[in-house]
């Protein structure tokens, strides 16, 4: 790193242009709730770096953040979990090169599995928010609590997805209701998968294009579920009954199920203008683009927090 590097009093990182975060990595604030109803989090110890930290890791090639913080969960900890909302990331430079590391986190409730030993943790111990802040060997892992705690632990999530690829429109002869996916639209319905079940998409519900059951299909199927058709989350539906749409919107928002909703282009723009005006929370820049999906969070049935996945699946660019 150049001597031009700092951190700002928030902890972001300004660096030199020329250096690029080509490390990356994920992580999660692991939470679950003691037998008297205190919260608590997960603080793991490593002995190779002699530190207690949140559970991270570095990305498996090809792997999304967010698998990557599922799997990196499972692996130093020994716990099943399920995402929440997204914290942020921090970046730091790698002591000896000039490369930057960037760890994205998420909120991560425990749904099962029990720590053990392994070849990274000894040690797992659970805290009251009111002592974690002590634990921690990381001003940074300080960091990301505090964006933990900044709103409730428990969030309601649904998943509001753009179709996948379906080829173009003036290349169908057939009416656009039945315009299907093509092949790459294919593959990213089958990369939704994995993902959408990190944050523990239960139920499905979709708009009624076949381009847009077709994104869901393998979620269903792999779910064992049926697809609940939506005509006012298409374009022509949505279009001819926005307030209906909004009511329904607000109604698949759930406390007990994770609902993920795959709608059109047309709608999604409007539909997130909408909440975001509502409930006064600022969305991150986005695409939108065909085969990615927001990931909004609801306290209250009132949203609190959204963040976006693009195509590729990875995190968009979101700074404490």
């Amino acid at each position: 790193m150049s001597d031009e590097t700092k951190f700002d009093d928030s902890g972001g990182l300004f660096w030199d242009p020329r250096v690029t975060a080509n490390i990356h990595a994920a992580g999660a604030v692991v939470w679950r709730r003691s037998s008297r109803g205190t919260l608590e989090i997960a603080v793991i110890h490593r002995p190779k770096y002699a530190d207690w930290s949140l559970p991270k890791g570095k990305l498996d090639p090809g792997e999304t953040p967010v698998l990557a913080a599922v799997r990196e969960v499972r692996e130093e900890t020994g716990l099943e979990c399920r995402l929440g909302r997204y914290l942020g990331h921090v970046t730091y430079p790698i002591p000896g090169h000039r490369r930057l590391k960037r760890v994205d986190y998420w909120a991560a409730e425990i749904t099962d599995g029990q720590f053990a030993p392994n070849a990274e943790v000894n040690e797992l111990r659970w805290y009251p928010l009111d002592r974690v802040m002590d634990q921690l060997s990381y001003p940074m892992d300080r960091q990301v609590v505090r964006a933990f705690t900044r709103l409730p632990a428990h969030t309601s999530t649904l998943l509001l997805i753009r179709h996948a690829k379906a080829g173009r429109r003036d290349r169908f002869s057939g009416p656009d209701q039945r315009r299907p996916l093509d092949r790459e639209g294919e593959a990213q319905a089958r990369g939704l998968v994995p993902n959408l079940l990190a944050f523990g998409a239960s139920e499905i519900h979709s708009a009624d294009p076949l381009r847009c059951v077709q994104t869901v299909a393998p979620l269903a199927e792999k779910l064992g579920v049926e697809i609940t058709l939506e005509p006012l989350f298409s374009e022509t539906g949505y279009a001819a009954g926005p307030s209906d749409a909004r009511e329904r919107f607000r109604d698949l928002v759930s406390d007990t199920h994770v609902r993920a909703l795959c709608s059109q282009g047309g709608v999604i723009p409007d539909l997130l203008g909408w909440l975001s005006e509502r409930d006064g929370v600022t969305l991150p820049s986005a695409r939108n683009r065909k085969g990615s999906a927001w990931v909004l969070s609801f306290a209250d049935r009132r949203l609190v927090a959204a963040d976006h996945l693009d195509r590729s699946l990875s995190t968009q660019v979101v700074k404490f």
